[in-house]
């Protein structure tokens, strides 16, 4: 019952090698799973917790975590909905991470997963390295984005990514020592990285 953590550094290939690995191990592939499940436990739609990850650490959070009240962030969200700010993330992250891994046969992706499960016996984690030029032509072909558009978008996640860690209270999350595969991307091909992964999972 093995699980997978890829973190990685944003346009690196994390979510695709993540599907290559899920789909050769027959594993789950756990991404909107957790944004569902935290949405179910917190009882606020998937949108909610899609645009608060989207926006956390930015001062658009910091504003419905510290300034709205709840009533009001309730009437927003109509229906009798409930509330998420930065603290219920966290905790619904840790709950719901530690959950899936111990369901076993699973491939996480970020979210701090790498930290949330240091101790987890059947945990193989992986980190995911490039070259800010390789990660931005990375998300160009992959998102038909222009340059410009992919070195934005590349930074607001790289800054996104750092705010989280933050968060978690860490800052040594590309210590290769965290990991027991780092992989350079812009020097070994994803197919050869999954296939690194997959023997490490059948040894």
């Amino acid at each position: 019952m093995a699980v997978v953590t890829i973190s990685r550094q944003f346009g690196a290939g994390g979510k695709t090698l993540g599907k290559m690995i899920a789909d050769e191990m027959g594993y789950t592939f756990a991404e909107s799973d957790i944004i569902q499940r935290i949405a179910k436990e917190a009882n606020v739609s998937t949108n909610w917790v899609q645009a608060f990850e989207k926006e956390a650490g930015s001062r658009l959070s910091r504003l419905i975590s510290g300034m709205v009240s709840k009533r009001w962030v309730d009437r927003i969200l109509k229906d009798e909905r409930g509330y998420l700010d930065e603290q219920g993330y966290l905790d619904y992250l840790v709950l719901i991470v530690a959950q899936i891994a111990d369901e076993g046969d699973v491939v996480i992706i970020g979210r701090g997963s790498q930290y949330i499960l240091n101790d987890h016996p059947d945990a193989v984690h992986v980190l995911l390295i490039d070259n800010l030029e390789d990660r931005i032509r990375f998300i160009m072909k992959n998102y038909d984005m222009s340059a410009r558009r992919a070195e934005q978008w590349v930074a607001t996640e790289d800054r996104r990514r750092s705010s989280l860690y933050g968060k978690l209270q860490k800052t040594d999350y590309d210590n290769p020592s965290l990991y027991h595969l780092v992989i350079n991307t812009g020097r070994v091909p994803l197919e050869s990285a999954k296939q690194l992964v997959c023997q490490m999972l059948t040894a």
